[in-house]
């Protein structure tokens, strides 16, 4: 089969960070013999090279090639691109990691769009990755249509063709930005960008030692004399005018406003804030014109003008009045209505920990602003000027991968006056749906902890925070729910106080275990018809399974039930089977998912000497003794079970935060 991809890796001492990349591009979900894996070492000094080299003694999707050290990735990266045989090529970081079917769905996509480069969603683990881009998929994407100015990091999929016909390469030497230039100039070039947003292809990864190149503190004179190159790409394949300010807008905001901004900036140390200020001040005024910075939101725009005038200590002095914004966001109520969790909250900007307040109204002051407090008043109008366009994010956030997904919200405004009469609160209140089915761009969230976040721009200002605290007046959380063929429990953590979801694991907190005896009746002549009342949110009909086991080991029974709307568990039981004995009680509530798991319930079933089934009255605290009880008997003496192909694993009790 021809090679459809190959994987370029470039190595310089990674370490045991190399471990997951390598463990994710071996498991691709693409055939074995449609990709390569090629690891450019970079003159390592640890073991790595040892351990590349019996890797590709022991696979053959696996090639090395090693080199004296170039000092930074862009002749690694080129060393790669000449010796890749793949129809596309994919850039992938030794410190990062792949989604395990990112190749084969980025190739697929490629291929479908005729796209010479493919861009695939990122999540960021504990580093910063691009989200408006990723809101949905984009087939046919342009600088011009879509936000892809926003992620100039080289993690794409690019057509080799491409390449060899434009002769595109990385710069090389011991530089930073080698990637914008790559990556802006592959955007302007491409016959077409295609970017897949509804599967997380890459995760962005932060070194635990934090020896990422791209976290060392940057030298700022070689950094904008770097930089200077990337807006040459620019001025190389555009013309003057709207398009090419609002590409060149993208450095202005992240490589210059956002290093001159509240605590990132008065955190720096005075001399280097000072030479870092300069250099800034000195690319604005050479190479951006009015255009440029005009359209910035109102924060940035102050911090734009004051760099461009030079005004390094008004920048400080702005720096700390921006380092007090915050964002408040208050739950008002979560619930589920027919399957879908609804979710209502209110959020706002904040000062010193106090609701922020806004000019009601009044006349502009002169533009650039003479001090802070002008800058503040300036900026306060214009922020409410645009609030009616303002809308909060509600993101699904998985905590173990990182990946998130926006989920719907309705968002209504809301003007209250302040306590003194002076100026208003701008509240944003949001109403977001989170549907089990679709929450995960179409399909179900997978099994694990999801959280909840909020996200609001305004004014320049982009926050995010955890959904909670848990609302006033000890208001729980809703039920749990069987919805799409998954138990889905929302709960409040311990540590933040924070809205979750709890997919598939949830046990103890499901809440099962406060089912009485008295919850059940039996009917029929032999008291074989149990119905039962769980307390659970179930939208429709389900089927479920029952286990009853035996008091003393050796022999269990399994019978399919339905769990109707209510919650209510209906099923018939083959009370001619029991005998004369007592049965503990577990129910899989999601029996068509492969590994689904049983959860005791806290009672017991016993066949009198009639040959009717009853279920004995508990003796005071007997209810947690037959919980107990059962627990015990089914994990200890019954251990993973296998019924029709699902196997029922004990709950995980891990502390969840």
């Amino acid at each position: 089969m021809p090679v459809k991809v190959s994987v370029i890796v470039p190595v310089y001492n990674p370490g045991r960070y190399i471990e997951d990349c390598i463990a994710s591009l071996l498991g691709q979900s693409l055939p074995p013999d449609a990709y390569e894996i090629v690891f450019v070492d970079d003159g390592c000094t640890d073991a790595t090279p040892a351990l590349l080299d019996a890797l590709a003694a022991q696979d053959s999707r696996v090639r090395v090639v090693h080199q004296e050290n170039s000092g930074w990735p862009g002749k690694p990266r080129n060393v790669g691109i000449d010796a890749a045989r793949g129809e596309y090529v994919m850039f992938v970081d030794a410190d990062d990691h792949l989604g395990a079917e990112a190749l084969e769905r980025m190739y697929d996509y490629g291929v479908a769009n005729d796209a010479d480069v493919v861009v695939g969603k990122m999540a960021g683990r504990g580093r910063a990755v691009p989200v408006e881009l990723f809101r949905t998929s984009r087939p046919r994407a342009t600088v011009e249509n879509a936000p892809l100015i926003d992620s100039l990091t080289p993690h794409k999929m690019i057509r080799r063709a491409f390449l060899e016909r434009t002769g595109l390469r990385f710069p090389e030497g011991r530089r930073r930005l080698e990637d914008h230039v790559f990556v802006t100039e592959a955007y302007l070039r491409a016959g077409n960008v295609a970017v897949l947003g509804d599967y997380v292809c890459y995760y962005h990864v932060r070194r635990g030692d934090a020896a990422n190149v791209s976290f060392q503190r940057i030298d700022p004179v070689s950094y904008f004399k770097d930089l200077r190159e990337a807006l040459d790409v620019v001025e190389r394949y555009t013309e003057p005018g709207a398009l090419r300010d609002r590409l060149f807008r993208r450095w202005l905001r992240v490589e210059m406003v956002e290093r001159l901004r509240g605590r990132r900036f008065l955190n720096l140390p005075e001399d280097y804030r000072r030479e870092l200020f300069e250099e800034i001040h000195g690319v604005v005024v050479e190479r951006f014109g009015p255009g440029v910075a005009a359209p910035l939101q109102p924060t940035q725009r102050v911090v734009a003008a004051l760099a461009a005038d030079g005004r390094y200590d008004d920048v400080v002095a702005f720096a700390r009045w921006e380092a007090g914004v915050g964002l408040a966001v208050e739950p008002r109520d979560v619930e589920w209505r027919g399957g879908l969790l609804r979710i209502v909250f209110a959020a706002e900007l904040t000062h010193d920990g106090r609701p922020m307040v806004f000019p009601a109204a009044g006349e502009r002051p002169r533009w650039p602003p003479r001090d802070v407090a002008e800058a503040v008043r300036w900026l306060g109008l214009d922020t409410a000027e645009r609030f009616d366009r303002a809308s909060p994010d509600l993101l699904l956030r998985e905590r173990a991968g990182a990946a998130q997904y926006f989920q719907p919200v309705r968002t209504d405004r809301e003007r209250i006056a302040a306590a003194d009469g002076n100026g208003v609160r701008l509240v944003l209140r949001g109403t977001a749906v989170v549907d089990p089915a679709t929450a995960v761009s179409g399909s179900p969230p997978r099994e694990g902890l999801w959280d909840i976040w909020v996200r609001v721009g305004l004014g320049g200002w982009t926050k995010e925070l955890r959904l909670g605290p848990a609302p006033r007046h000890g208001r729980p959380a809703p039920p749990a729910a069987v919805v799409a063929d998954q138990v889905v429990l929302p709960y409040w953590t311990d540590r933040h106080a924070g809205l979750a979801l709890d997919v598939g694991h949830a046990s103890e907190r499901l809440g099962l275990g406060r089912v009485a005896a008295g919850d059940v009746t039996l009917a029929g002549d032999r008291g074989e018809r149990f119905h039962v009342l769980l307390p659970l949110h179930v939208p429709e009909a389900a089927p479920v399974l029952l286990r009853l086991t035996g008091v003393k080991p050796g022999s269990s029974h399994e019978v399919f039930g339905t769990l109707a709307p209510g919650g209510r568990l209906d099923a018939v039981l083959p009370v001619g089977d029991l005998g004369g004995r007592t049965w503990l009680t577990t129910v899989c509530l999601t029996p068509e998912t492969e590994g689904a798991r049983f959860h005791p319930l806290p009672f017991a079933l016993h066949v009198d000497p009639d040959g009717v089934l009853v279920v004995p009255a508990p003796q005071p605290g007997g209810v947690r003794r037959t919980a107990r009880r059962v627990r015990r008997v089914v994990y200890r003496a019954l251990g993973r079970l296998t019924a029709g192909g699902r196997v029922a694993t004990r709950p995980s009790r891990r502390r969840r935060r």
